[in-house]
């Protein structure tokens, strides 16, 4: 009797084990969500650089989008780029004509500060060209490794690792990565997610969150990718 219920704990504990994303099953995983994300809008920073392929773009409207819903993002991205689409010309505006453009996103007064900033930066060291390596962008006041991974991925289309709340929750959740913050999370993922990943996986974990797989009560029930996931973390769903 014990021999059979150790057995019947093993069992169960290793079918525990078996239902997370591990490396073997992370692509299948991605396609899955890729083939559900056509029903989603994409994140509207990935809409900019799909639509205007600017590296400038993909960067000022990401530093708008911290910490701010995407709906603002996208209607303050369109205001200022119809009055200043390049460095040059939006350092022919004022700070305040800034925050008039780009109002309400957060921070909205010290983002105008960042603009002008990365801008006229951008025009005094790097003859107003976008620079394609984080370690130049994170010499921008306002440019986090967030913001940096973003550009290379949407405005050069190199691989990088970009990881914002949901891509840390998610990638958490899965049981794919065990991390406590967004900076430790990137680091894990890239050891651990093959470099092929790399390009569409903010994209797809960024909607996959947004629409679906959300911080709280997450959809479980009409997850199509639920078999593989070990829901760490979920006490709530539907």
């Amino acid at each position: 009797m014990i021999t059979k219920y150790l057995l019947v704990c093993n069992t169960k504990s290793n079918k525990k084990r078996d239902k997370m994303v591990t490396n073997s099953s992370i692509g299948r995983v991605l396609s899955i969500i890729e083939k559900e994300a056509v029903q989603w809008k994409l994140p509207v920073v990935s809409v900019i650089a799909h639509d205007e392929q600017s590296p400038f773009r993909v960067l000022i409207s990401t530093v708008l989008s911290l910490r701010t819903k995407d709906h603002v993002t996208e209607e303050a991205s369109i205001r200022l780029f119809n009055v200043a689409e390049n460095p040059i010309n939006m350092l022919k505006l004022s700070e305040e004509e800034i925050q008039k453009f780009i109002y309400p996103v957060a921070f909205y007064r010290n983002k105008s500060k960042d603009i002008l900033n990365i801008c006229r930066k951008l025009i005094d060291e790097y003859q107003g060209k976008v620079p394609d390596t984080i370690d130049e962008l994170l010499k921008f006041k306002g440019v986090g490794r967030k913001t940096a991974n973003l550009v290379l991925i949407l405005g050069y289309n190199k691989p990088a690792m970009c990881v914002d709340t949901h891509v840390h929750r998610i990638s958490n959740r899965f049981g794919y990565i065990k991390t406590k913050t967004p900076d430790e999370s990137e680091m894990a993922l890239r050891k651990k997610l093959p470099e092929r990943h790399w390009l569409k996986y903010n994209d797809l974990l960024v909607a996959f969150g947004q629409n679906h797989c959300k911080p709280v009560s997450p959809l479980c029930s009409s997850c199509k990718v639920k078999k593989y996931c070990a829901r760490k973390g979920v006490t709530i769903s539907r």
